[in-house]
């Protein structure tokens, strides 16, 4: 009676853990999917991938300006804020271009550097601060172009390869975690019958 017991007990185990294991691997299957529709085309998207350091030339802040966020944006979404103009020399080709921060801002306001969020309270002291920055560094890290297709270059990208390779790290370790919890059961499935054949 005690031996049907642990051996029911047992087979509930076991099926609890097949339950997660297969559980964790379909929820990596979908985080893959949802890294592969998100963040994956905005990365491959990207023509800014060669980094090589510019030479800051001019930086400049305009009289504030309403911008819009983005384009056919409503009247909400647009905002005064000081228009920071930062101007580098590409060492690579040796020619003066735009500075953006990241791919996005090119989008939003090709004539600006740096465009704030709307929830920034303190745009304008940021901006400010950026600039100071900006003034007393000569050199700073940017990515460029080389196929040639943008001339202007970007400081930081929004999804580098490292970063990239992080946001798959999570996935990968819950989809190696199921299979390992599946590999497991199976092996102690096993083992039980060959005992039990024995």
């Amino acid at each position: 009676m005690l031996g049907k017991k642990l051996v029911t007990a047992q087979k509930r185990g076991e099926t609890r853990a097949l339950c997660l294991g297969l559980g964790m691997v379909v929820c990596s299957m979908m985080m893959y999917f949802f890294i592969g529709i998100t963040i994956v085309p905005f990365y491959t998207k990207s023509v800014w991938t060669t980094e090589t350091m510019c030479k800051v030339l001019k930086v400049s802040i305009k009289d504030q300006a309403p911008c819009p966020k983005s384009d056919g944006s409503e009247d909400e979404d647009v905002f005064p804020y000081p228009c920071l103009q930062v101007r580098v020399n590409l060492t690579a080709s040796g020619q003066e271009v735009m500075l953006y921060a990241t791919e996005d801002t090119l989008d939003l306001n090709p004539k600006c550097s740096y465009v704030p969020d709307k929830s920034e309270k303190e745009a304008k002291a940021k901006i400010e601060k950026i600039a100071s920055n900006f003034k007393s560094h000569q050199t700073v890290s940017c990515y460029y172009n080389p196929g040639g297709t943008q001339t202007n270059v970007i400081h930081s990208r929004l999804y580098p390869p490292k970063g990239l390779l992080f946001v798959f790290l999570w996935p990968t370790l819950m989809f190696t975690g199921g299979c390992l919890i599946i590999f497991l059961v199976k092996i102690s499935q096993y083992v039980s019958v060959l005992s039990a054949w024995q």
